[in-house]
């Protein structure tokens, strides 16, 4: 399943959905930061996105809430949000680790782990 496009507030809510299972619309409103938190309509109406694209569906309704399950793993959007952070930089993820580096971000030990990484795929291939 292609994972479409999910924004930084569609990311905290499945966020929230991650860490407490199958939820109803209250359950995540009330399990976002107190500060700043949203309001319950505003919170439903991206639940109801996410579900028209595909990264929640509804378990079941218990009285009037519906309650909603995350069917996108952490991995998969993980994996869209770094490939969308790829393209707008050209598809080279050179400038985005120069940028890592540059702000303390990626360190010589980070760097290393992934040349780790990097051999044992190229011994595995």
């Amino acid at each position: 399943m292609r994972v479409k496009r999910i924004s930084r507030f569609e990311f905290q809510l499945l966020e929230r959905f991650w860490e407490l299972g199958p939820s109803s619309v209250r359950e995540v409103q009330e399990a976002l930061p107190e500060e700043h938190r949203p309001a319950y309509t505003t919170v439903q109406t991206m639940i109801y996105r996410l579900e028209e694209k595909g990264a929640l569906r509804r378990l079941k309704k218990i009285g009037n809430a519906h309650i909603f399950e995350a069917v996108l793993t952490r991995t998969a959007v993980h994996k869209r949000l770094i490939t969308d952070l790829l393209e707008m930089f050209g598809g080279s993820p050179t400038s985005v680790m120069s940028h890592l580096v540059e702000t303390g971000k990626l360190t010589l030990a980070d760097i290393r782990a992934i040349e780790r990484d990097l051999s044992r795929r190229e011994r595995k291939s």
